[in-house]
């Protein structure tokens, strides 16, 4: 009589059995199995599933996207204005060499519409202005010498000296005299400036494709001279009149440029280089770009000066502060080509993603269908190989679950 085989302790059990499993798993393959549930909901859901993604992939993916091609974005870009126009002031003509700024014209320009000036200005000593803080004072003692207020215009001297009208008084300080207090000369140069008229010449380059094209078309010399922008009649004609880009921005021509602020010129370039070249065409937009409704931060000035000299000796100079309109020209675009790498991928996506039909449908069988548990067993069998009875190893007895499962059943999934 066989000795009883010593029995192992339960975690001993516990992980041979885990073992064994793994190992099942590392070696076991699995395949499909097809069965057909006569249920025409769910027959239904599983096609308008498969209709959806195939629409989705179709329309969205293919078409709208075109995924189907290979891109580029952020062209190369060269930009070139060029501001032409005359105005007036209540008592002076004004050329483009005097309100442009800078005058060799680049992606950024700025168009001066007002001018506060405070001329002949000379270094010495005069009060500070009542709008830098703590200027004010009532006797030197409020004022410290060598003081520097990194607001102000210059350095104290340590004097409170009455002001240039009225009865206040304010610390003295050495800096370029009289220093700009807001009641300066005021130069309105925007009656005229909405007939300025601004060259915005623009060339692109995608060095993917290398694919090179400008935003003027005509070959003729003088075809500039006689142009103006229209969208419909004349897309290929880069100039614009200054009142047109503030009315296509939404904005009041008047008000901007007595406050001045920034308006973007947006040139989007999104080219399909499948089709001809002509069906690449730059689309302009205009919108402000500083924030109108912020006082703090809307608006747009700066200063600058002239300086000459008086008797060959004395260097005076004229300060100006400049309100004006300032155009950033700004380039976006993207192009693609047909390419086949893309293709292959979006396809096999696609043909991946209708699975997602059968999914969808399985985990409505398996989890809320009424007979979920007699799908789950026609649906899973393990076959077990038999080479184990040539190594002298009795197969296994199948549970009445994985018995044959093409059986004739009589509430099998026909009721399904």
């Amino acid at each position: 009589m066989a000795a009883a085989q010593p029995r192992l302790p339960a975690g001993a059990a516990m992980v041979r059995r885990l073992a064994r499993g793994c190992w099942s798993a590392f070696w076991d393959y699995e395949t499909p199995k097809v069965i057909v549930v006569r249920n025409r909901r769910l027959g239904f859901v599983h096609r308008m599933v498969q209709l959806l993604i195939l629409l989705y992939f179709v329309w969205y993916v293919f078409i709208v996207q075109k995924s189907y091609q290979d891109s580029e974005t952020g062209p190369e870009s060269s930009i070139i204005t060029k501001v032409k126009g005359i105005t007036m002031s209540e008592d002076k003509v004004w050329d483009v060499e005097e309100y442009v700024k800078p005058p060799e014209g680049g992606s950024v320009v700025s168009i001066i519409t007002r001018i506060e000036v405070t001329p002949s200005q000379t270094l010495g000593t005069c009060p500070e202005s009542m709008r830098v803080h703590s200027s004010t004072c009532h006797s030197d003692d409020d004022c410290i010498a060598g003081q520097l207020d990194m607001q102000g215009n210059g350095i104290r001297t340590g004097h409170c000296v009455p002001y240039y009208h009225g009865d206040s008084k304010t610390c003295e300080v050495s800096a370029w005299c009289p220093v700009e207090d807001g009641t300066s000369d005021n130069h309105f140069l925007g009656k005229m400036a909405p007939n300025f008229t601004i060259l915005i010449k623009n060339s692109i380059h995608y060095p993917k494709f290398k694919f090179s094209k400008g935003n003027i078309a005509s070959q003729k010399s003088d075809y500039l001279k006689h142009c103006t922008f229209d969208q419909d009649s004349d897309p290929y004609c880069p100039i614009f009149r200054l009142g047109f880009i503030v009315e296509k921005a939404g904005e009041n021509f008047t008000e901007l440029a007595h406050k001045g602020g920034v308006i973007g010129v947006i040139i989007n370039w999104n080219c399909d280089l499948d089709l001809s070249e002509s069906e690449c065409n730059p689309k302009y937009s205009f919108r402000r770009l500083d924030p109108k409704y912020d006082p703090a931060s809307s608006g747009y000035n700066f200063r600058f000066a002239k300086y000459y000299k008086i008797n060959g000796t004395t260097t005076t100079r004229t300060l100006i502060k400049a309100y004006g309109i300032r155009i950033d020209v700004i380039v976006h675009g993207q192009a693609g080509k047909f390419s086949l790498i893309p293709t292959i991928i979006n396809l096999a996506t696609a043909l991946t993603s209708i699975g997602v039909g059968s999914f969808l449908c399985d985990w409505i069988l398996l989890t809320f269908m009424n007979k979920n548990k007699l799908y789950s067993h026609k649906k899973f069998d393990k076959v077990v190989d038999t080479l184990g009875q040539h190594m002298g190893q009795r197969p296994p007895v199948p549970e009445p679950s994985q018995q044959d499962s093409t059986s004739t059943d009589p509430k099998g999934l026909a009721q399904l």
